[in-house]
């Protein structure tokens, strides 16, 4: 979809200064008050629609890379029917997911319009069997439903005569040599989003494919200007080369907090942006929804992508995606809506989100039947905990710097399970630094009831994750050999730390947060990663922001082997795709399961910004 041709600009671009992305560049100042309902929003719904749906094949850049002649391209149009197209659903659909805006390709890369545009080109009226503006009844039907209207606006043409890039390998004309056609074309594309806001005032533009040339060539400012002029109000997105309201990274969740005031994901659901009958490589709900929860826990928006067929209808698995996010977020549209950023990593071991006042704090639950949910560091009183979606009214208690939430089993959701923890003042925090365990500590505690050997347990597993290893100048031996000579008080202790006592051998302390929703800890040569896992995953554990592959991943003292999948890893881009591990339920620890993770190198990770995507 958004994808950007480097070689052949790749030194013009150096010696311009405009190397950076459009992520990295500094946005046009903000009016706080317009971008209020962005901020709010939380969720929209991306749509890729377009003659590319005909063959299922990459949108625009199939042809630019030369996969395909242009010629054949746009043989599509031919099959752009339309026929089953039903906008009024398509925005009740939109509606039933929670999103509260949509942004749909009024025009890709390859030029082909989705309304009768006055300024030439092609659209879908003139040139497709359609016959018909299909833009405007879906502009209708979303203001009927209340919901905020987008449109992806792509700044290049590669379809049109007097735009000088034709494919990756091809140039029209360079604009020193014919600056009158360069001119031809700004009147040409900055006429066409007058008919856009003249006609439609949409609330946000999302443009793409800035890259291609500098702000002044794209005369940006003054672009932004006529787009504010038509409605004051008006929010644009990064990619209109320095002159954005918020960032826009792409297909990767940011292992680390973006430092932007607002963002947004985008994402597929599968691997293609447009309609491809052959990709199956779909996300599960839970997954599209536990990177929502991401998104949000980090202060962004979700832009979550559907591609609907040439005849207009939406392919089943994105309706049923769409139907069980709808779900979710209308059960905890308190958590969500309105929102802000939680409270920092290391805290809790998951998302969160505040609200304004900053007297509640959403705990967001990826597992069930933990002994405990837990969070650490909260200066300020709990007043009450309910779970969010249910009359449930959780037992708790404090020890230390650590709350201990006792979720009822009848009050778990399906995905993700939420707890508000409401507070009389605006919630202080202080360390979230776990309490140091000593080893002789554990030897005479005596025995434990259940309920606090568990929690003992998982207080090893953050002094492992923290750096601390209480076991680390002991006899013990990675296979669990001379366990008995700890003199350990509790047999259910002993019996957790001989089953798991490679992950105490001269470990290492675990990831920074970020990566991965639990303690983590790392074997002395850094190249096995220990995943703790609490509970009962409500879907497959995932790390973030690794560079290395994953060679063998088993369950530790058990030794069945797990597989795993990899989502939103593009070839041509160095950032890392989530790693999915499925976790069988009946292989799980009565008190704290870990998953064994071995690596091709010493850990690497990726805790860089997350750009918009910048070749394919």
């Amino acid at each position: 979809m958004i994808n950007k041709y480097k070689l052949l600009l790749l030194s013009l671009l150096f010696l311009s200064g405009n190397f950076a992305s459009a992520q990295g560049k500094k946005a046009a100042p903000q009016d706080s008050t317009k971008m209020q309902w962005f901020g709010d929003a939380k969720l929209g719904i991306f749509i890729h629609w377009g003659i590319y749906a005909v063959n299922g094949i990459p949108e625009s850049w199939s042809f630019f890379n030369n996969y395909i002649s242009h010629e054949d391209y746009m043989k599509q149009l031919d099959g752009f029917t339309a026929d089953k197209y039903k906008p009024e659903e398509w925005a009740r659909l939109i509606k039933e997911s929670g999103a509260r805006y949509s942004v749909i390709t009024t025009k890709h890369h390859d030029g082909v319009a989705l309304w009768d545009s006055k300024m030439g080109g092609i659209n879908t009226k003139k040139h497709t069997p359609a016959k018909r503006d299909v833009l405007t009844p879906f502009v209708d039907a979303l203001r009927k439903e209340n919901l905020q209207v987008g449109f992806y606006y792509s700044l290049p043409d590669w379809s049109y005569a007097d735009y000088d890039v034709a494919t990756r390998t091809k140039k029209r004309y360079t604009l020193k040599e014919e600056p009158r056609r360069w001119k031809k074309f700004q009147n040409f594309y900055q006429g066409q989003l007058r008919e856009l806001s003249k006609t439609y005032k949409p609330d946000l533009y999302w443009f793409d494919g800035d890259w291609e040339h500098s702000a002044e060539e794209w005369e940006s400012e003054k672009v932004r200007q006529m787009l504010l002029g038509y409605n004051k109000n008006v929010i644009i997105n990064s990619r209109l080369n320095h002159y954005g309201d918020y960032a826009t990274p792409e297909q990767g969740v940011p292992v680390v907090r973006p430092q932007e005031k607002y963002w947004e994901l985008c994402l597929t659901m599968n691997d293609s942006w447009g309609y491809s009958p052959h990709d199956r490589h779909y996300k599960s709900p839970n997954q599209v929804i536990r990177t929502f929860a991401d998104c949000i826990s980090n202060g962004g928006n979700l832009l979550l992508d559907i591609g609907p067929k040439p005849d207009g209808t939406i392919p089943e698995e994105q309706v049923a995606i769409l139907k069980e996010l709808g779900r979710w977020t209308k059960k905890h549209e308190e958590a969500i809506f309105g929102t802000v950023a939680g409270i920092p990593d290391g805290h809790f071991y998951g998302n969160s989100t505040l609200s304004k006042d900053r007297k509640t704090l959403y705990l967001f639950v990826e597992s069930q039947g933990a002994e405990s949910v837990r969070v650490q560091g909260l200066a300020s009183p709990i007043k009450s905990i309910k779970v969010v979606g249910s009359n449930a009214a959780p037992k708790y208690e404090n020890l230390g710097n650590t709350a201990y939430i006792q979720i009822p089993s009848n009050a778990y959701d399906k995905d993700i399970t939420v707890l508000a923890l409401t507070f009389e003042e605006p919630l202080k925090l202080t360390s979230q630094a776990p309490a140091k365990l000593e080893l002789t500590s554990l030897q005479k505690a005596g025995k434990l009831e259940t309920t606090q050997r568990n929690r003992t347990i998982r207080q090893i597993s953050d002094n492992l994750q923290a750096g601390h290893n209480p076991f680390q100048n002991t006899a013990l031996q990675p296979d669990g050999g001379e366990a008995k000579q700890l003199k350990l008080a509790d047999a259910g202790v002993e019996r957790w730390v001989k089953k798991h006592a490679e992950t105490m051998y001269k470990s290492n302390p675990g990831l920074p947060a970020g990566h991965y929703e639990g303690a983590t800890a790392l074997s002395e040569d850094k190249q096995t990663l220990y995943l703790f896992v609490e509970g009962k995953p409500t879907g497959p554990i995932a790390i973030k922001g690794l560079k290395n592959k994953l060679h063998r991943i088993r369950v530790v003292g058990n030794g069945t082997l797990l597989g795993h999948e990899i989502f939103n890893k593009q070839y041509w881009s160095d950032i890392p795709g989530i790693a999915y591990i499925d976790v069988p339920h009946d292989l799980l620890d009565e008190d704290l399961t870990v998953i064994a993770v071995l690596l091709d190198g010493p850990v690497s990770l990726h805790r860089e910004e997350i750009k918009p995507i910048e070749s394919n």
